[in-house]
C-alpha cells in the first residue's frame, strides 16, 4: 500500500474518532473551560483564551504524534 494512501486513512480514523470522542465525551471532558482558561466579561464584551486547553490539546497531539512515530 502506498504511505500516502496510509496516511490518509491513518488520518481519517483519527479525525472520526477524535470527532466521536467530542461529540459524546465533551459533556464529561469539559474542554474548552479549564482552570486556566482566561475569561473577560464585560457589558457587551467578552473575551476567551483558552490557555490551559490549549497546553493540554498540545500534550495530547504530541503524544499521538510519538506514538505514531513510534510505530512506524
Amino acid at each position: 500500500m502506498n504511505p500516502m494512501s496510509k496516511l490518509f486513512i491513518s488520518l481519517g480514523i483519527l479525525l472520526i474518532v477524535i470527532g466521536v470522542i467530542w461529540q459524546f465525551g465533551g459533556r464529561f471532558l469539559s474542554l474548552g473551560r479549564l482552570p486556566g482558561d482566561i475569561v473577560i466579561k464585560k457589558e457587551n464584551f467578552s473575551f476567551y483564551f483558552p490557555v490551559m486547553t490549549s497546553i493540554v490539546l498540545s500534550l495530547v497531539l504530541s503524544g499521538i504524534m510519538w506514538l505514531l512515530r513510534w510505530f512506524k
